[in-house]
């Protein structure tokens, strides 16, 4: 069969640029293995930030008595926050079905493809060919080999999506992004949990202070911590396991274990070396800034290219694609000022580089740092948890990277990121008069109090 394009997998990223080439009259195949919609709408962001609104709003109930409200007894029901969750997922699968399905000139196929040269791909005994080929083949959890391991049965985060019942204990491996997200979702719905990080903090890739005031946060709700877990040893017992941090440590018992310590890309077994489609050392698709693979024809977008291992920057990838294509608009993955959450509660929402990094690149720049506790909103809401900072280059004026880990963090990043990607000096939020009562109100504050870096 013969194709104007084929695109394999459908992410965030596949199904828009289908789209977009059927809406320009070509005829597209679009290949997907498992679930449409990707790890996001399946195993990722949709599922996880449900569960987390289920989580919130138990958090919430139980703190009821601080607002002068009284519910009495707060319990959760496991069956029906997993039933919530499914019907969400569900509705949106369903939706991206239909979409891809309403696309004149796009055909779905199920299956696993593999390239048998440059311009075909198989799936079993389905030869597709076209001149153009788009990989947004996602990536996957993976365990380390570590002494025990393989004798538990333990969770990712898929199979922790499929629990119906509250674990007695929840320990998790990992002091990341995922992993947090689920040691405080389910630590509000009543399990007992333990997070075991290899490193000497929590979420490694932040400021230490940002890294402390995430510890604080989840150690009041009663999450336990333990860093320098770096010689973990598992050993399975009648009614669950129990693991050794490091020598000398006394043993965990734990009912369910989570391991969430990094994602690889699905492109093992895809036979990209017959494409012509070469891979880094971790198994990364090599791009160029147009996100071009080695073999001209063939673009990466999504998690598999390395640039990037969020729905946002997937679909960002789909973007600077069909613009090049499509629009004669020569955009670059360069451009993309790098931005994330955190999705505990209170969330984080980051933008450009941490403090430490400006502070290692030698220049001169100006600091800025409010806590949470002096933002008005923060206080009538009762959230005060957290602070935002924010570096500024002392001689340019431009914002190099900035946090806020609080109440509504996620949400406010976003004045600071468009400044940054308008390339604009930080004088257009300082100057710039918000609305009361907000968090975002004092960004221009804090950009007004600014010290040296030292």
């Amino acid at each position: 069969m013969k194709f104007d394009a084929i695109v394999v997998g459908a992410g965030q990223a596949g199904p828009p640029l289908a789209g977009r080439l059927t809406d320009a009259g070509q005829t597209v195949a679009v290949i997907e293995r498992k679930l449409v919609g990707g790890t996001c709408v399946n195993s990722g962001c949709i599922p996880t930030k449900t569960m987390v609104a289920s989580a919130h709003t138990a958090h919430t109930a139980r703190r009821g008595t601080d607002y002068g409200v009284f519910t009495g007894d707060i319990t959760v029901d496991m069956v029906k926050v997993k039933a919530r969750k499914d019907g969400i997922v569900q509705g949106d699968r369903s939706g991206l079905e239909s979409w891809i399905g309403g696309m004149p000139g796009c055909t779905l196929i199920r299956g696993h493809a593999r390239f048998t040269d440059p311009h075909t791909v198989r799936i079993d005994d389905v030869v597709l060919t076209a001149d153009r080929i788009f990989l947004n083949v996602g990536g996957r959890a993976v365990a380390p080999d570590l002494p025990g391991l393989s004798d538990i049965d333990y969770l990712t985060n898929v199979g922790i999506l499929e629990l119906d019942t509250l674990p007695e204990h929840l320990v998790i491996v990992g002091g990341s992004y995922i992993g947090l997200e689920f040691a405080q979702m389910y630590r509000r719905f009543g399990a007992r949990v333990t997070v075991l990080e290899r490193g000497p903090r929590l979420t490694p890739r932040e400021d230490d202070d940002i890294s402390a005031a995430i510890k604080e946060i989840l150690t009041a709700e009663g999450i336990t911590v333990v860093t320098d877990a770096s010689d973990l040893r598992f050993s399975k017992r009648d009614n669950g396991f129990e693991v050794v941090p490091y020598d000398g440590a006394a043993p965990i018992a734990g009912s369910h274990l989570l391991m969430a310590v990094g994602r690889q890309p699905n492109t093992d077994d895809l036979g990209l070396d017959r494409a012509g489609v070469e891979v880094d050392g971790r198994g990364y698709i090599v791009v160029d800034d147009q996100l071009r693979t080695t073999a001209e024809h063939i673009w990466a977008m999504g998690d598999c290219n390395g640039k990037g291992a969020f729905t946002h920057t997937s679909y960002n990838d789909f973007e600077i694609v069909a613009a090049n294509l499509l629009d004669d608009d020569p955009r670059r993955v360069s451009d993309r000022v790098p931005t994330y959450a955190l999705y505990i509660d209170p969330p984080l929402g980051r933008a450009g580089m941490t403090v430490e990094q400006v502070r290692k690149s030698g220049r001169r720049a100006l600091v800025g740092k409010r806590p949470m506790t002096r933002v008005g909103r923060a206080v009538e809401k009762g959230e005060t948890e957290g602070f935002m900072q924010i570096v500024v280059d002392a001689d340019s004026e431009e914002i190099l990277g900035a946090a806020v880990l609080g109440v509504g963090g996620d949400e406010v990043i976003h004045s600071i990121l468009d400044i940054m990607s308008a390339k604009k000096p930080y004088t257009a939020i300082s100057r710039t008069m918000h609305i009361h009562p907000t968090v975002s109100e004092l960004v221009p504050t804090m950009l007004q109090e600014m010290t040296p870096l030292n």
